[in-house]
């Protein structure tokens, strides 16, 4: 089966959990920016989590279908269609062979992951299938779907939902869905500002005292000139009490580094290996996928929390997505 692209949005890549064992290398981490979302796309389609799926940006792609597919997305809502009837999203959807599916413009979130069964099956390098952007490695030719791509995908398993393959053969729809949805994370359906919750970094003490306060209870927005390297943030500036000279050293999706002229940048899931800069603080795990869904101009607050606090909210989330993987595996069946 292959999705043939006749339309490739802003951006659209193939991305999967990274490519991780060779940051000593300078080889970034990359993979899906919201974890979460691409993760339970995944799932819904029955495939491993780790498989490669596409991530959109902002904007949407269009395609046909060469096969008989279920596919399921996740994540911001773009309001896809099939042949101009609705999608529904956060949940399987088994979709007629020859149908058109053509995402719009984002109304909520940034990014959405579509997941079809099988995987995307392009090759792997250094032992990921995700999307290298800078370094032209990686995904589908390592850079972001153009019109004209083909996109082919691994073997399906037949055996999945047989009550939508039964209906979709008896029926003219285009397409075939159950009535029920995985539950998606719900603070996106809030307006702003968005609780982005962090742990103090290293050179947290090395900061203005006044700044540190300010920091808490300000409002920050995603500057214009973000991307999946990094976000930068407009608002209250972060003025160190003196000059540091730092050696540069390892970094992680989510550090918050602030550069010399105050205005903090939280790296992201393309972040590079090191970095020189002070470390303020430490995006928790459990909201990097909400931080993930923020457009340019969102506003966010940032909320301290410890490192036990951290842990048990990641530990939450996974038993979330346990749940619903193992609600999703009784289902498919049906």
């Amino acid at each position: 089966m292959a999705l043939n692209i006749i339309r490739a949005g802003i951006l659209s890549t193939v991305q999967d959990l990274g490519r991780w064992g060779f940051q000593r290398f300078g080889v970034p981490v990359g993979g899906a920016m919201d974890e979460f979302s691409y993760r339970l796309a995944n799932v819904l389609v029955g495939n491993n989590e780790a498989d490669a799926a596409v991530e959109i940006t902002l904007s949407g792609p269009a395609f046909t279908l060469s096969a008989d597919t279920l596919l399921a997305v996740c994540g911001g809502d773009f309001e896809p269609r099939v042949n101009d009837e609705r999608l529904p999203r956060a949940r399987p959807v088994l979709v007629k062979s020859g149908a058109k599916v053509d995402f719009g413009r984002c109304r909520r979130g940034c990014r959405a992951y579509l997941a079809v069964s099988g995987g995307f099956q392009v090759e792997p390098v250094m032992g990921s299938r995700s999307t290298f952007l800078r370094g032209g490695f990686g995904g589908y030719q390592g850079r972001a779907l153009k019109r004209g791509d083909v996109l082919e995908t691994g073997e399906t398993d037949v055996t999945l939902y047989p009550s939508l393959r039964k209906r979709l053969e008896a029926g003219d729809a285009a397409f075939a869905n159950p009535s029920w949805a995985a539950t998606e994370r719900v603070e996106l359906l809030a307006p702003g500002p968005y609780v982005i919750r962090f742990t103090r970094g290293k050179h947290w003490d090395c900061f203005d005292e006044d700044a540190l306060a300010q920091f808490q209870i300000g409002e920050y927005r995603v500057g214009t000139n973000s991307d999946r390297q990094g976000y930068r943030l407009v608002g209250p500036p972060m003025p160190l009490k003196v000059p540091l000279d730092l050696i540069s050293e390892g970094v992680t999706f989510g550090t918050i580094q602030v550069p010399p002229d105050g205005e903090p940048i939280v790296l992201m899931a393309s972040r590079q290996t090191t970095g020189g800069y002070p470390r303020l603080g430490e995006v928790i795990s459990a909201d990097l996928p909400l931080l993930a869904q923020l457009p340019p101009g969102a506003e966010m607050k940032f909320q301290q929390v410890t490192l036990d606090q951290a842990h048990a909210l990641l530990l939450e989330r996974e038993k979330d997505l346990a749940r619903m993987r193992q609600a999703v595996q009784l289902q498919a069946r049906q």
